[in-house]
């Protein structure tokens, strides 16, 4: 099985950390007759020989081994070996009608030798790929499983593939196996238009009865995957039926085995939903069916009112990625994820905690419930730990009053969670029973300590957000008392000053120390807040302009804020923001542009860079809707992009892929600027 291998120059080769001299340590390890060897191998090779999806010349050496494990019936585990040839081929790729090109290297981030590896793998990987034909009938049924994938991506016969699938389909009576292998003539559809046609009839016959109700829900899922023209017209309650007959199915299964291992797979098995199959089932639909918002709201209020916990608890993580992804109304399927806070199972409580915690004011529906809990379940503060509890993060984070007690009583244990702070920003008015706790605890600050800046930077932040002036001692004791040495010290400053200038002329007192910091590293925020604190244009109009030249350094765009709010009084950077407004680094551009009309009252220079900078980068359209609140009708040439944006179904950042735990509040905050443009106009 492992012939040749010690003749392999693994000490030549790398990995994602360094030589791989201990490839063949880890390819024996998956052989292993302990179960727990054979996982840790295996999490070996995910975290290193094929480290987040890269390919090195260690992972090609590997592939032959590969396959010599897949191929005897006596090794256990091999399903997740199929899995990871799949994966090492480029199984995982969103790029699926590359699959045709068999040369074509797929783009990465591991330059060209990275995308010559990734394409030779691929080859090798179809080259092997007969292989792969003797496992559809495999006595382990993990290997039945990964099998279908592994055919249609790589044996390059679609016609042969799609009668293995359905021969195999009519002896499979592993339920698992057979939604996977109707997942697999779903991709063949989608993957191979030669045989689109047959595999969609063959779909559509899986989606009747006699066939049980996961198959029928699996093929449903491929079909809007591949054909949504040949969905059933009433597809919800359809789904909804099959998903309750499947749950009385299945109901009162043991639970699936938690691995104990501390391995990444280890980790990743453990964290599983209760019903795996069925959060597959519908995350697969959910996807296919993109953005219709109504049929997925729809179903997901289907799923919350159901009887099953586990079909409950998948409802509410599936919505996640549409509240994240798409725009709509969403009141009631958020009021029923908050229902389930009421519920005796932790598991389901624990993924509605999470997702309204997400939602910030869209979470408004549920905060009944999550008052109920916070103001019945002192747990749901997270008092006395280092981390807020959740619950109560989320109840300030939907702006609702009901959390400032709560918060009270964790400000005045003896650990405060550095997310107070944080949490408070979004209450408004209704936290300013809290500054002065909050000013208390900015003074126990200690001056010297690596938990300087995480601790002090919170309090800073919701300090200035509630104007609380009379916090200014507290604030120069840091300025005056940071060492020299402090970690990160630098931006402890700037927060200390950003802080006294949303204090304004209640801060006066700090004048002095403000101005000692014009000529250092924080000279941008020190010049910023002396001028809302004093508004000494000659004082802060040099330093402001030294941040203006200094592109690339992070220093040009706070300085650009900084004059944009100093107005028309500073006409005299506008030389220099002008020739910002053409670089090449697109936040600088658009923070000077809109300086430029702060301070000129210009449309012209201003909006061809808005039109500009809104297609090249979608973050930046938040920065450039408020200033066109601001320009009213002068804003009035590019009605157009706010139109655009309103009429969008997507949330503006799930453009640019992946997310943040941010977005969907600014995606809010992007529609409610954008209709006050309009509104004005």
């Amino acid at each position: 099985m492992f012939r040749g291998i010690d003749e392999v120059g693994w000490a030549s080769m790398e990995h994602a950390y360094g030589s791989a001299e201990d490839v063949p340590g880890l390819l024996r390890g998956l052989a292993a007759a302990n179960p727990e060897e054979r996982e840790r191998a295996l999490d070996g090779m995910y975290g290193a020989v094929h480290h987040q999806g890269d390919v090195y010349d260690s992972t090609l050496a590997c592939i032959p081994f590969l396959f010599e494990l897949v191929g005897h019936a006596e090794v256990p585990d091999r399903g997740g070996i199929v899995e990871l040839l799949v994966s090492i081929g480029g199984g995982d790729d969103d790029a699926e009608d590359a699959v045709e090109d068999v040369t074509a290297p797929v783009r990465g981030e591991d330059g060209e030798d990275g995308d010559d590896n990734r394409a030779m793998a691929r080859a090798a990987i179809r080259a092997g790929a007969a292989a792969f034909v003797g496992l559809v009938a495999d006595e382990d049924p993990e290997v039945r499983r990964a099998v279908p994938a592994a055919l249609v991506r790589f044996l390059g016969e679609p016609d042969c593939v799609l009668g293995l699938l359905t021969e195999r389909l009519d002896a499979e009576e592993e339920g698992g196996v057979r939604l996977a292998l109707a997942e697999g003539i779903g991709l063949l559809a989608r993957l191979h238009a030669g045989v689109g046609a047959p595999a969609v009839d063959c779909l559509t016959a899986l989606c009747a009865a006699p066939h049980e109700p996961g198959l029928r829900l699996a093929a449903l899922g491929q079909l809007a995957g591949c054909a949504p023209d040949r969905l059933p017209a009433d597809l919800v309650p359809t789904v909804i039926a099959l998903l309750r007959a499947r749950s009385r199915c299945v109901r009162g299964s043991e639970e699936p085995e938690r691995t104990g291992t501390d391995t990444l797979v280890g980790h990743l098995r453990r964290m599983r939903p209760a019903d795996e199959e069925g959060s597959q089932l519908l995350r697969t639909l959910h996807t296919a069916l993109g953005s219709r918002t109504a049929d997925r709201i729809a179903l997901l209020e289907g799923q919350l009112t159901g009887e099953d916990a586990a079909d409950r608890c998948n409802a509410v993580w599936m919505s996640a990625g549409l509240f994240r992804e798409w725009r709509a109304s969403y009141e009631e399927p958020i009021a029923l994820i908050g229902e389930q806070l009421a519920s005796d199972e932790e598991r389901l409580r624990h993924a509605a905690v999470s997702v309204l915690e997400s939602l910030f004011t869209l979470a408004a529906p549920a905060a009944d419930r999550l008052a109920a809990l916070v103001e019945s379940d002192p747990h749901a503060w997270g008092s006395g730990t280092p981390t807020l509890g959740r619950p109560l993060k989320a109840l300030a984070r939907a702006g609702d009053p009901r959390a400032v007690p709560a918060l009270a009583q964790v400000l005045t244990q003896p650990v405060v969670p550095n997310e107070v702070g944080h949490a408070i920003e979004y209450l408004g008015p209704a936290a300013a029973p809290l500054a002065p706790l909050l000013r208390q605890r900015l003074g126990e600050v200690p001056l010297d300590s690596r938990e300087t800046y995480g601790r002090a930077a919170p309090l800073l932040s919701a300090l200035g957000r509630l104007r609380h002036d009379a916090a200014v001692p507290e604030v120069l004791r840091l300025l005056h008392g940071a060492p020299g040495t402090l970690s990160l010290r630098d931006s402890l400053v700037s927060a200390l000053a950003g802080t006294l200038g949303t204090f304004g002329a209640g801060a006066r007192t700090a004048t002095p120390v403000l101005r000692e910091l014009l000529d250092g590293p924080s000279a941008v925020p020190a010049a910023a807040a002396l001028w809302a604190v004093e508004g000494d244009l000659a004082a802060v109009l040099p330093p402001l302009m030294r941040g203006l030249a200094e592109e690339g350094t992070g220093h040009a765009r706070p300085a650009a804020d900084a004059l944009g709010r100093v107005g028309p009084a500073a006409a005299a950077a506008l030389p220099e923001l002008r020739r910002l407004a053409e670089s090449a680094e697109v936040w600088e551009r658009t923070a000077a542009a809109c300086a430029l009309w702060d301070i000129a009252g210009d449309p012209a220079p201003v909006l061809r860079v808005f039109r500009t900078a809104w297609h090249e980068n979608a973050y930046t359209r938040g920065t450039i809707a408020a200033c066109l609140v601001r320009m009213g009708g002068a804003a009035e040439p590019v009605h157009d992009l706010v139109h655009a944006e309103l009429a969008a179904p997507r949330r503006h950042r799930a453009r640019s892929g992946g997310y943040g735990s941010h977005d969907i509040l600014e995606d809010e905050r992007l529609l409610r600027d954008c209709r006050t443009v309009l509104d004005a106009a």
